[in-house]
C-alpha cells in the first residue's frame, strides 16, 4: 500500500470535493485531447457534480487524512467501472492501482468474473496504466468518449471470483 493512503467509502458531504477532483483529472488528461468548445469546462464541472451527488454511495476514495487523492465508482453487482480518477498531482504514485485493486477484490467477493471499463484511445497514459494492471482491449467503445468527439476503447480484465462462504468472525 502507498504509505499513509486509506481506501474507504466516500462520505455524502465529500461529493463536491470529489467532483472538483474529477474535474481536475479530466482537465489535465482528457480536455487536451478535445477540440475547444464554448462552455465545455462548465459542462464537465456540472457532469462531475451531478454524478458524484447521485452515485456517492457507490464511490470509494483514496485519502490521506482529509486530503482526497482519487476515487473510483461502481454499482454493486455490475461488471462496469465508469470512473477511476486520480488527482493530477499524485498520478503515477500508485493511487489508481490501489483503487482498482480494491474494486476488483470487491467484485471477486461478489462472484464477478470480469471487469470492464472505457477510456479514450488517445489517453495513452491511461491505456498504458490499464495494460500494466492486466487489462486488454476488448472493443472500440461508443459512449461517453465518442459523445465528446473521441474514439473510446473498452478494456477488460478477467477476475478470480470467490465462490465460497464468508463466515462471520465472532
Amino acid at each position: 500500500m502507498v504509505l499513509g493512503v486509506k481506501i474507504r467509502k466516500a462520505e455524502k458531504g465529500e461529493a463536491p470535493r470529489l467532483a472538483a477532483l474529477g474535474f481536475d483529472a479530466w482537465d489535465a488528461s482528457i480536455r487536451p485531447l478535445l477540440p475547444e468548445s464554448p462552455g465545455m469546462r462548465d459542462r464537465e464541472r456540472h457532469r462531475q457534480r451531478a454524478y458524484t451527488e447521485r452515485a456517492i454511495s457507490n464511490i470509494l476514495v483514496a485519502a490521506t487524512g482529509e486530503q482526497l487523492l482519487g476515487w473510483v465508482a461502481r454499482t454493486p453487482g455490475s461488471i462496469y467501472v465508469p470512473y477511476l480518477l486520480v488527482a493530477p498531482e499524485v498520478q503515477g504514485q500508485g493511487i489508481g492501482t490501489l483503487l482498482l485493486a480494491r474494486t476488483e477484490a470487491m467484485m471477486e467477493l461478489e462472484g464477478i468474473d470480469r471487469v470492464m471499463l472505457d477510456t479514450p484511445a488517445d489517453n495513452v497514459r491511461a491505456v498504458q496504466f490499464y495494460f500494466s494492471q492486466g487489462y486488454h482491449i476488448l472493443a472500440h467503445a461508443p459512449g461517453s468518449a465518442a459523445a465528446r468527439g473521441l474514439e473510446g476503447i473498452r478494456l477488460e480484465k478477467r477476475l478470480n471470483p470467490f465462490n465460497g462462504i464468508i463466515a462471520d468472525i465472532d
